[in-house]
């Protein structure tokens, strides 16, 4: 497949995120991928994101799901992965956290054959970012993870991943917050598929400017990893 062969489908969960959902879409609507289908699924937000995805962002993407009770972001992934009909789909966040001008990072080794799934590594190869604490337990939970998967990760939570649609539409997701991440990447691991792991960039936001991740999702994902072990 060349840049022309395939479509992406990008897949935006978004949960009160009206300070960057407009900034995030043209980036996404700017990344350097021919053919895009982006999907932007609001877990009913309260902060008036919905109101600014009807009437700004809409016209400007494929689909803006609105879910009637918030389901978290395994939730909204679980219907925007529903919804993909590209040949190759990868997560998007709403924040301004990762860069979508890094999508052929990600997206070409499954383009090219190289793996059927694509993880963008916020530690390979460079110095971590971020709160300390935040950077430990991912690094311990991408071990404990590693452990039960028989994968090689450096940054299961990352939020890069990137698949070939027909794996993913497969993966039965339970998980409706950042559990997630263990699951995705356990039943995955379980499918015998070729997973590949490149380094990307990273600009973390703080908590004051909306980071959601709580040690109670730390304490979920180590139970999602012993859950999930056999896929």
């Amino acid at each position: 497949m060349n840049q022309k062969d395939f479509t992406l489908s990008i897949v935006i969960p978004c949960y009160n995120e009206k300070d960057s959902i407009h900034t995030i879409v043209e980036k996404v609507l700017a990344a350097p991928v021919a053919n895009k289908e982006i999907i932007v699924v609001d877990d009913k937000s309260t902060d008036g994101t919905g109101e600014i995805l009807d009437r700004e962002i809409a016209p400007l993407v494929s689909k803006v799901i609105h879910h009637e009770a918030n389901q978290g972001k395994g939730g909204a992934l679980r219907t925007g992965f529903r919804e993909a009909t590209g040949d190759i789909v990868i997560i998007q966040d709403a924040d301004l956290e990762y860069d979508p001008n890094e999508y052929p990072k990600v997206v070409t080794p499954v383009v090219n054959g190289e793996c059927d799934v694509c993880y963008g590594s916020r530690f390979l190869g460079q110095a971590a970012k971020g709160y300390k604490a935040n950077q430990l337990a991912n690094r311990f939970l991408t071990k404990l993870s590693n452990l039960f998967t028989g994968l090689k990760l450096t940054d299961m939570e990352t939020c890069y991943k990137c698949f070939r649609r027909e794996i993913i539409q497969k993966v039965d997701i339970r998980e409706n917050r950042f559990g997630f991440e263990p699951e995705i990447t356990a039943k995955v691991a379980r499918m015998g598929v070729r997973v590949k792991e490149v380094p990307i960039s990273y600009y973390p936001r703080t908590n004051e400017e909306g980071k959601k991740i709580g040690y109670k999702d730390g304490l979920r994902a180590i139970y999602c990893i012993w859950k999930y072990r056999r896929g």
